[in-house]
């Protein structure tokens, strides 16, 4: 059995949490894995499994209570740490950073919601999720997203209700795109309650609950180890306290901006890290490859191959200074609202023009299945499915700078 999996196996036992790592430390521990989980990440994509070994070395490298809060045994990270760390794990595979973008995102929320007079996480509820995370892989998504509301964030409340019972609550309805589904400990459910009026907020139940039931649905073109299951719930009950940020559902879904920061953030260093990928393997390979029309030389000799690939790297220079820029003004509290929006739709269109051009160079090379960057420019089509789409972005954008300029006249 390897080192990986005997970590999976082992009994879970009290907590016992090292030191506190500072930002290098972390960073240094992430980009160690790199070449480890490039190579799973080829077995993984081609089979669709859960990437359990991925979360054992992570879980070894000390990095999922990265942005635990400090005094509760977790490394306190801010957003421009989580980032960092999330950009070199997606560069070994962009799928296994996904999840782990999702996990580092509630726990933020929860480690804010300790600090604040009245967080919206219950304190036992909160405890329970990290004390969880400290003893090993306990991972925590939420599920969202419903086959006939799509996504929550374009409007309408979701079908999953939440009926009132003897201390606690019993959810039914059906979620898709639940990231990670078969690692996850957690899972956090979007639902409206069955009161005289109604509450929208979020339920959260171990994955093994009776009564919820995760189906293999997941079989897409690109993002595959990402195991974005279906989750079916009948009648699966939690506990009064596991109740989070309920409110009158009249008012829709209320996306905290704190919330929206780290979301948008690290779901673009996931592609940009894709990215980043394609231009490491189109290097290696402008270098080795020597057509017999050049008499001996490279591609990499090429005035015209160095145009592009100076635009790559132009491309990934501009996406990574938008991206940090705002994660450390985020974490200083001098973001201007709406940087990370502007950070999340040059990061995406970047990442698909570094795709586009990279293909461009390596020709047919670039769609051969032997070739790692056939797989990497699959990844990256798939940053165009997380919503708010950059269209959206743009619509958005657009409304609001006409009527700041109607209101003004």
């Amino acid at each position: 059995m390897s080192a990986v999996l005997q970590v999976l196996q082992q009994p879970r036992e009290a907590a016992n949490p090292g030191p506190a790592l500072d930002e290098a430390s972390l960073l240094a521990r992430a980009q160690a894995l790199i070449g480890e989980l490039a190579a799973l990440a080829e077995v993984h994509d081609a089979s669709g499994a859960a990437p359990a070994p991925q979360f054992a070395l992570l879980h070894q490298a000390d990095l999922l209570r990265l942005t635990i809060a400090r005094e509760a045994g977790g490394h306190g990270a801010g957003l421009a740490s989580a980032r960092a760390v999330v950009g070199a794990i997606a560069q070994g595979d962009p799928a296994v950073a996904l999840i782990l973008a999702m996990h580092y995102s509630n726990h933020a929320a929860i480690a804010r919601s300790q600090r604040a007079a009245q967080g919206e996480w219950p304190a036992a509820l909160a405890d329970e999720l990290i004390a969880a995370s400290l003893q090993g892989p306990a991972l925590l998504n939420a599920a969202q997203v419903e086959p006939e509301l799509g996504s929550p964030s374009h409007g309408g409340l979701p079908a999953a209700r939440a009926r009132r019972v003897a201390c606690g609550w019993q959810l039914s309805g059906h979620k898709v795109y639940v990231t990670g589904g078969p690692l996850l400990a957690w899972i956090s459910v979007l639902a409206v309650t069955d009161e005289p009026e109604p509450r929208l907020g979020s339920f959260v139940l171990p994955r093994d609950t009776p009564g919820a039931r995760l189906l293999d649905t997941w079989d897409p073109m690109g993002m595959r180890a990402t195991v974005s299951q279906d989750l079916v719930l009948d009648g699966a009950w939690v506990p009064d306290h596991h109740a989070v940020g309920l409110r009158p559902a009249s008012l829709g879904l209320q996306r905290e901006a704190h919330g929206i920061a780290w979301y948008f953030s690290l779901v673009a260093t996931v592609y940009d890290g894709a990215a980043r990928s394609a231009r490491d393997w189109l290097g290696a390979f402008l270098n080795q490859r020597r057509p017999s029309a050049l008499g001996g030389a490279n591609l990499a000799s090429l005035s015209t191959v160095q145009e592009k690939f100076g635009e790559i790297e132009l491309l990934l220079q501009t996406s990574d200074w938008l991206l940090d820029s705002h994660a450390r003004a985020y974490d200083s509290g001098t973001a201007p609202d709406g940087l990370v929006a502007v950070a999340k739709h040059v990061a995406v269109d970047n990442a698909l023009r570094v795709a586009q051009l990279a293909l461009e160079l390596a020709g047919n090379h670039g769609l051969a299945r032997r070739n790692p960057l056939e797989r990497h420019l699959r990844n990256v089509l798939c940053s165009q499915i997380h919503s708010p789409s950059n269209s959206l972005i743009r619509s958005n954008t657009g409304r609001a700078a006409l009527q700041k300029r109607q209101a003004a006249a």
